[in-house]
């Protein structure tokens, strides 16, 4: 993971943005919060997300098209994350499993299938919601 303090001041500012949120943010949303730190056009922020996605400081989310911070501090390029997005809240939880990540490396491969990229997510209602719900 490239360093904090190597990140650009656009980069630091879409990062920062994410970091606050409650939710996924897309792109389009992202760059109406940052108006007034002096974004002005969506290639600005694609390319602060693009940085950020290469370098594990933010996740994209395929089927949102949107984007949310990283939880925790690991190696993308050697392990599979999966999330669980709530339907209701909108909540992204982040896992990350070597064991998983082996597994279906392993049967991938057995295949012989070459993958370039793996997103897994789950899509339902997380335990707050339900609880509310009950």
């Amino acid at each position: 993971m490239t360093a904090r303090d190597a990140l650009t001041k656009n980069q630091l500012c879409v990062l920062e943005k994410l970091e606050a949120s409650s939710g996924p943010l897309s792109a389009y949303t992202l760059l109406d919060q940052l108006r007034d730190r002096g974004f002005r056009a969506p290639l600005q922020v694609y390319r602060a997300l693009d940085t950020l996605v290469k370098s594990g400081f933010v996740h994209r989310l395929e089927s949102l098209n949107s984007f949310v911070a990283c939880a925790e501090p690991h190696d993308h390029s050697h392990s599979m994350t999966a999330f669980a997005i709530c339907d209701n809240c909108g909540q992204v939880t982040e896992m990350s499993d070597h064991d998983v990540d082996h597994r279906l490396d392993e049967w991938v491969r057995s295949t012989g299938f070459a993958a370039k990229k793996a997103v897994i997510e789950f899509r339902g209602v997380c335990a707050k919601c339900r609880a509310e719900a009950a």
